[in-house]
């Protein structure tokens, strides 16, 4: 390992920085349980961007097998961080891997999909309103799917034995999250919302065109 390729403390910040304000523009955390959930999202980029500038704990732990399975490979390189990739064979630059070309449509659809449901759902609630249009009228909870969405993607470009921990807590974390607001929200939509969750799939996406909202 050489000091270029990781001991780059001043990236590790300012990536985790970027990405953390982003997706903070994008969700607008607002409750204590947003700005939970939200906390161990950041928790899981810091953890990441550590080991993709600063100290390789993954590459470390799993050096000895790593050497011996794949000789040929220089796992103390910052390129070597593409697991996938290089357990894949893949010969050339790494960032055009097929699992980091995956990883970016991940990473922006879950943006994407954050920040399209962030619009409705500011819109209904200033409006006293139940939001059921654009990504809310086809899955119930499309921004917590948003961020599901940015972890996978980050797990398929960079996996670390320390987010691949974390990924399915945060899951767990969003899962009792989007529970809890359903009772909520039925507390204080009633009808409404028990139509529009019976007409609406909570998680996995409806693919038929969605129904207008009576």
């Amino acid at each position: 390992m050489t000091q270029s390729d990781y001991g780059l403390w001043s990236l590790v910040a300012l990536n985790s920085a970027v990405f953390i304000l982003f997706a903070a523009s994008f969700s607008r955390p607002r409750s204590w349980r947003d700005w939970r959930s939200f906390g161990a999202f950041s928790a899981f980029l810091i953890a990441l961007f550590t080991e993709m500038y600063g100290f390789p704990l993954t590459l470390y732990a799993l050096s000895g097998w790593l050497q011996s399975a794949y000789p040929e490979i220089n796992w103390f390189s910052h390129e070597a961080g593409h697991l996938p990739e290089m357990l894949f064979g893949w010969q050339g630059n790494p960032h055009f891997g097929p699992f980091h070309l995956i990883s970016a449509l991940f990473i922006g659809g879950g943006f994407w999909l954050i920040a399209s449901a962030w619009r409705v759902l500011y819109t209904a609630q200033s409006s006293g309103e139940l939001a059921q249009t654009g990504p809310y009228a086809r899955v119930r909870h499309p921004q917590y799917i948003g961020f599901v969405l940015i972890l996978t993607g980050f797990l398929f470009q960079w996996p670390t034995l320390l987010t691949l921990v974390m990924y399915p807590v945060l899951i767990w974390m969003y899962v009792r999250l989007a529970l809890i607001e359903e009772q909520e929200t039925r507390a204080a939509h009633g009808e409404d919302f028990d139509r529009y969750a019976a007409r609406v799939p909570r998680f996995v996406p409806s693919l038929s065109t969605p129904t207008r909202p009576s």
